[in-house]
């Protein structure tokens, strides 16, 4: 179902266009629904050539128009921006920040303490309509509220309401974790070419592998571990490989690495 706010982004970077991009492709909204505020003129073209919203001069300018305020700058940015614009804030107004580490208590105190506020931690996948988000809502946020912005991540991949304690897991998990493919990637793409497979054919080979094994897990509702079975025949291949993989710790490579990112996300905030 269509949307009737006016949707204004703090910010015109690459997350914010896809987000609002994606918005616009799936008919949530249009173009004249979307404005952001940029200190990049670059930025604000990308955005207007890729959503059909409109550039404002100024952060404020946006406040005035739209209904739902997403906060797209970087996290160091956030809280003196918002100070700046605590004044301004409306009881109408949804703020909306896919900053990575900014706590809801941060984003609430900075806008004066009774903001309906947002909390959102997408992933570049959202670029390519592909991508998982986590959200959590803050003390004065609704339930609307948190099945608007629902609608809004679901439009570039899914989403899903956490405790915002389970936000920085999220970062961790599905925040960083594109990288973590991307290096499978690259590495089951040299491995390939090592064992003599040209580069242009290596590399897609890897991405639809990983694509087809993601896409697998999700539409079977199979537990990965039983899928993995499924591939790995007495005595084959799969397991000669599934054995190097457990003697190079990859398991604890990949879980310490989405460890880590989840500590490191605690430690921005």
């Amino acid at each position: 179902m269509p949307l009737k706010q006016t949707f204004g982004f703090l910010g015109a970077g690459r997350m914010a266009t896809a987000l609002a991009g994606g918005m616009a492709q799936s008919d949530l909204v249009k173009g004249r629904q979307l404005i952001a505020s940029d200190v990049v003129p670059k930025a604000l073209k990308a955005f207007g050539k890729a959503t059909g919203g409109k550039s404002l001069k100024t952060n404020s300018d946006v406040l005035r128009k739209a209904d739902v305020v997403i906060i797209a700058v970087k996290p160091h940015q956030i809280i003196n921006l918002l100070s700046d614009l605590a004044s301004e804030a409306k009881s109408h107004h949804l703020f909306i920040s896919i900053a990575a580490g900014v706590t809801l208590e941060q984003l609430e105190e900075s806008l004066g303490g009774k903001a309906r506020v947002i909390r959102v931690m997408p992933n570049t996948p959202a670029l390519v309509g592909e991508g998982a988000a986590g959200f959590a809502r803050g003390t004065h946020a609704k339930a609307a509220d948190a099945k608007l912005t629902q609608q809004i991540l679901e439009a570039v991949g899914v989403a899903v309401e956490v405790p915002e304690r389970l936000i920085n897991a999220v970062t961790g998990l599905s925040g960083s974790g594109p990288a973590y493919g991307f290096q499978m990637i690259e590495a089951m793409s040299d491995g390939a070419v090592a064992a003599g497979l040209p580069r242009e054919l290596a590399t897609p080979l890897a991405a639809q592998t990983l694509l087809g094994a993601a896409k697998m897990v999700l539409e079977t509702g199979e537990h990965p571990g039983k899928l993995k079975d499924m591939v790995t025949s007495p005595g084959g291949t799969t397991i000669e490989g599934l054995h190097e993989m457990e003697a190079a710790g990859v398991r604890d490579g990949l879980m310490n690495a989405v460890r880590a990112a989840t500590d490191k996300a605690a430690n921005l905030g």
